[in-house]
This record gives structure tokens, sequence and C-alpha cells, in this order.
């Protein structure tokens, strides 16, 4: 699908779409519908914007939404040949008759109690042959003599000939089959998604500091290395999973997100040694806060992941809530939206604290102008 062709689709953030599908899903499913109500979905947009991730987070949502178990089958089309999907040929009992042999995306539990998710990703990078081969999933649900089960939602995914991955231009026939969502990237979107899913404090503060960081991809570019949400992730799996210390760690995240963003990400996570006790502050004591606006970003992204670590001690949690109160009301309105997202029905929690309810009294218009 080439730029032209694309003007004519909605286009979303990471979390609008993934709260519109999943919502549109789950009461298909709550009715007692057949899946297949809802049309096959293809996802448009760059490398690292999400994609893949958005369509694990409609699992869990649906999950969560219809009490039942969601088995996502993830398919990288450019992988596959078309007969992959079709199946491999072989006799019959008596050599009289070619049969073909399912292939494993079709072997899926068909019961009630089961969604399955098929998702078909990269579909624009792959082959023609290999997307006529899409076709029947993607309206008729099967390919050959193979059938999906009713309980099977379909999403495709892919990136633009604009982006200069590997893509091939879709044919009509097969873009006619799906509806069609464009995302972008939101670092609010992101930022939701970030917190519930424990990113590393030190990526989520300079990304809270510095927006414009959580995505540089340049399809003009021919740097190897850039920063999206794909590569940040990886970048907070190794601070979280092998060493905390940016400095010891710069090389690795230079080679996920390029030099210059390394640089500017390195130089920022000094400020954290300027930090107030987060301890002193979860405590009940009220140490001085910082007034150098990196440093507000830095405190409220240790706040918020010393808050989603002790999000059941409502004590600590009042506390720090009495310490936002001191901080300027801009970084205290991000600070309190932050521990909103820590989990699903967490804001709830929040308004049986007093002090929070104040705060969201006086100054909630702070916070998107308003608190739903």
């Amino acid at each position: 699908m080439d730029e032209l062709n694309s003007t004519n689709i909605p286009i979303m953030s990471v979390g609008k779409m993934t709260e519109q599908l999943s919502k549109a899903y789950s009461t298909v499913i709550n009715k007692n519908l057949p899946v297949k109500t809802m049309p096959s979905i293809m996802l448009w947009g760059p490398p690292g914007v999400g994609k893949s991730q958005a369509v694990r987070t409609i699992g869990r949502n649906i999950s969560e939404k219809t009490g039942k178990q969601v088995n996502v089958t993830d398919v990288r089309l450019l992988l596959f040949n078309p007969i992959d999907l079709r199946g491999i040929p072989t006799a019959n009992a008596d050599k009289t008759l070619a049969i073909w042999l399912k292939p494993q995306i079709f072997q899926m539990n068909s019961s009630d109690d089961i969604i399955n998710i098929l998702f078909l990703d990269e579909i624009s990078a792959a082959p023609q042959s290999v997307q006529a081969a899409a076709y029947q999933i993607t309206l008729d649900r099967v390919v050959g003599e193979h059938r999906l089960p009713d309980n099977c939602i379909v999403i495709a995914a892919g990136n633009r000939i604009t982006d200069k991955s590997v893509a091939f231009k879709m044919p009509k026939a097969l873009a006619n089959r799906l509806l069609h969502i464009k995302i972008e990237g939101s670092f609010e979107s992101w930022k939701k998604w970030a917190v519930k899913s424990r990113i590393n404090n030190k990526v989520l503060g300079f990304l809270s500091f510095r927006n414009s960081f959580l995505m540089g991809f340049n399809p003009s570019s021919n740097d190897l290395a850039f920063p999206t949400p794909r590569s940040w992730e990886m970048v907070s799996n190794i601070l979280n999973g092998v060493d905390d210390n940016v400095d010891n760690m710069y090389s690795l995240i230079a080679g996920l997100v390029g030099t210059g963003v390394a640089v500017e990400f390195k130089a920022w996570s000094a400020v954290y040694d300027k930090l107030p006790s987060i301890e002193d502050i979860f405590n009940g004591k009220m140490p001085e806060v910082p007034k150098s606006t990196d440093v507000l970003y830095a405190l409220i992204s240790s706040m918020t992941e010393y808050a989603r670590n002790h999000r059941d001690n409502m004590e600590k949690i009042t506390n720090s809530v009495r310490y936002a109160d001191k901080m300027p009301p801009d970084f205290a309105a991000v600070l309190l939206k932050n521990y909103m997202y820590i989990e699903e029905g967490y804001k709830e929690k929040l308004m049986t604290i007093p002090e929070f309810y104040r705060w969201v009294q006086k100054k909630g218009y702070l916070i998107n102008g308003h608190i739903k």
C-alpha cells in the first residue's frame, strides 16, 4: 500500500487502537455473536511502533473482559512460502489422491472457552504468492481444505512501502477484505503501557523529559540503530536484567537506539545522583523538592517505579501523594497520572486516599483537563 492509498484510512495511537479493538471483540464475544462478525484487521505502521505488542495486549484484554483463555499464534509471513500455508502434499491411503497435511498454524483449540488470535505479521513483506494464500485466510478463513476454527480472530500487520522496509504493494483484492488502521507513535499511549509493563524507570524518565526520542524512525535515513518503542523496550530489558548503570551499558544501548540518542540518554541519567531519597518520601519524610526540570522528571519516574512495587501499601502511597502536593502542579499531575496507570482499577484505590481526592478536586483539571 503506497502513501497515496493510505491517506483515507483512520490514524490511531497504539493505545487507542488497542482499546477500540479490545472493546469491539469483547462485545461480540460476550453477545455470543460469531467472531467473524468483526472483519479481519490490517495494522499499518513504521517498524518498531508497537504493532506486535498491541496484538498481545488485545489478547490479554479480551481474556479479562470475557473470562476466556486467549491463545495468540504469531505467524511471520516473510518467512513463509505458499506451501507452508497450504501444507505438505502426500498420498492418501490407496495412493490414488494427494492430500495436504495440516500446517501447525491451523492446530488450534476450538473449545467455546478459548479464543484464538491468528496474527499474520509482516504481511506486506511477504511475496505476492504468499499474500495470495492470505486471501482465503482473511475472508473465507480457509486455505485449501484447511479451515480456521470459528473462535479465531485474524489480525494482520505490516510496514508501508514508504517506510523503506521490505514491502510489496498489497493487491486491491486482498486490501478490500480487511479493516485498515494506520498506527502512529504516541508518547502518552506508550507511557500508559510502560508503567504497567515495568519499563525501567530511567527509560521512562528520559522519554518523559524528551518525548521526541521515543520514535526516531526516518525512512530517508540509512541508520541501522534508531529509537522506537521496540528498541527502548530492549534497552529497558538490558537495564533491568543486566546492569542498571547506563554508563556501563552505554555501548549496548547505542547499538539499539544509535549513538546520538545514547549520548543524550547517558548524559541525562546523571541527574539520578541529584534525587532526594525515594525511601524517605514514601516513609513520610518531606525532603526538599528539586527545582530543575530534568531532575523532576527523574524523580517522577523513580517515584512511579517505587509506587508500582509497593502498590498495596496505601500508607506509603499516601505519603507520596502528600509529597506530590509540594511539587509544581504540572509535575504533580504527571506523577499522579502515572500512578493511575499502575494497574487496571488503581485509580479507584487512589480515590480512597483523602489527600489524593482533595488534589483531584482542586487541580484534577491538569490531568488531560479532567479525570473521568
